[in-house]
């Protein structure tokens, strides 16, 4: 079954569930209610009957005759009967002393019909009486014994007032059942059809599509919320294969380059073309050691790749240790006319793997070296401030474009896509640099001018 038809569905059910409940238990409550009050109306009209006939019987007594109550119960659609304080009969309405009681509840429907106070319910209805004392001040003179249908409450208008009742939570019923019918089908099409749409480009991605995207227009938050992952999926998948496919045609480079040369060199030995002079044996070994290097930066950006890294953490002294790494930069930057400065903090200590740390500054050293301009200059600063270690490389070289910014420390990525020999390298340094800081529960920022400058910022915790 479709979402949108089981959301449909659901919406009716949980509609027509409340309405039965809800049509149940008012229409139970109103008729109770509505029963209680006829019934109290009721009494406080025996009550007034009491006090009339209390009253008739003070000024009549004995001399009270049937003809005096008859009508009178006649028109309240009652009998009455009269007894003295010995409980002899003085009269009763029906003006027979020898009336059969199982007669009476008959005779009372009857009578009630022909005054129109009666109606077709009080056939189901039993005869009942109900005694009520007659008093002279305080004291007892006798008895008078109303009878009436036990339903007898449950006039005409009573009975039209109920049934319209009933009437209308019966097509408020189907009333709201229409609505929530209509309701519910615009509802469950407008949940439905976005995550159709965005199903549909999860389903295209899967099949290779990576340009597809979700375009749908919602007002739920956590649709809208969906669909903006889904792109943000598809977009991140699509720059990580033409990442891919950029990472395999700068490997395929970088190897042949290094292969081409090997290859046309030892053939021209082979062939006698050159001598095997040291000068062409230093030739074949720069590329040799160019083809290590590739390998061991794949070897170490598979690793970081897996989390098999190996952190060997010691305590030591990094002030020292960046004095140290900066002392063996100094002559490259002298040889290319380049300016090397620094500003750091004395006496900071660390707990970090120490070789990690040599790489981590070799990286960002070799990297700023490596896009120096005329006048290049790099300026490195370390303090500590509260529990983290700040270390910065700043340089006035090349720069960064801003759209290569997001994308500068993942695996393979290079902002000059020229491939030079000098500057080309292979696009894993900054990947493995950050891979490295963050191993060491660390973070590295970098901001860029294209052009202008370039900053690294290392925040690392002192353990």
């Amino acid at each position: 079954m479709s979402l949108s038809k089981k959301l449909t569905f659901s919406f009716i059910f949980s509609i027509l569930i409340s309405i039965l409940i809800i049509s149940f238990i008012s229409n139970t409550m109103i008729n109770r209610k509505f029963d209680s009050y006829l019934i109290v109306e009721q009494n406080t009209k025996f009550e007034k009957i009491r006090k009339d006939i209390n009253d008739l019987f003070l000024e009549e007594g004995s001399n009270l005759t049937s003809r005096d109550i008859s009508n009178y119960a006649s028109m309240e659609g009652i009998y009455i009967e009269i007894r003295d304080y010995n409980d002899n009969l003085v009269c009763n309405s029906n003006n027979s002393n020898m009336m059969h009681k199982g007669m009476m509840g008959q005779m009372m429907r009857q009578m009630m019909r022909r005054h129109g106070t009666g109606n077709s319910y009080m056939n189901t209805g039993n005869y009942v009486e109900k005694n009520f004392s007659l008093l002279d001040g305080d004291n007892i003179i006798g008895t008078l014994i109303i009878g009436y249908i036990d339903n007898s409450h449950l006039t005409e208008s009573a009975l039209l007032f109920k049934d319209t009742l009933s009437v209308s939570f019966l097509i408020s019923g189907i009333i709201t059942i229409i609505l929530g019918l209509i309701i519910s089908i615009f509802l469950s099409r407008g949940l439905s059809s976005p995550l159709v749409n965005i199903t549909s480009t999860a389903n295209e991605m899967r099949s290779g599509n990576l340009k597809s995207r979700s375009t749908i227009k919602a007002n739920t938050k956590e649709i809208k919320e969906l669909s903006y992952s889904i792109n943000y999926l598809a977009e991140t998948l699509e720059n990580q294969e033409n990442l891919r496919k950029r990472y395999a045609s700068d490997i395929a480079h970088e190897l042949r380059t290094p292969l081409t040369i090997l290859k046309s060199h030892v053939e021209a030995i082979v062939d006698g073309i050159w001598e095997p002079t040291d000068e062409h044996f230093g030739v074949l070994l720069g590329e040799i050691d160019r083809l290590a290097k590739l390998v061991d930066d794949l070897k170490n950006t598979f690793k970081t790749l897996e989390a098999d890294l190996n952190i060997n953490k010691t305590y030591f002294n990094i002030t020292n240790e960046l004095k140290a790494i900066l002392s063996q930069f100094e002559p490259l930057f002298k040889k290319e006319d380049f300016i090397l400065e620094y500003s750091i903090e004395e006496n900071i200590k660390i707990s970090m793997d120490r070789d990690r740390f040599k790489q981590i500054m070799n990286n960002l050293l070799s990297n700023a070296l490596k896009y120096l301009k005329n006048n290049g200059r790099v300026f490195v600063t370390l303090k500590k401030e509260k529990s983290n270690i700040i270390i910065t490389v700043k340089d006035n070289g090349t720069g960064i474009k801003e759209e290569d910014l997001p994308y500068i420390f993942d695996r393979f990525y290079r902002a000059d896509i020229s491939r030079n020999k000098e500057t080309g390298g292979t696009g894993l340094g900054l990947s493995i640099t950050k891979a490295l800081v963050e191993a060491h529960g660390g973070n590295i920022y970098v901001e860029s001018n294209y052009d202008k400058e370039t900053k690294f910022t290392i925040l690392l915790p002192i353990e």
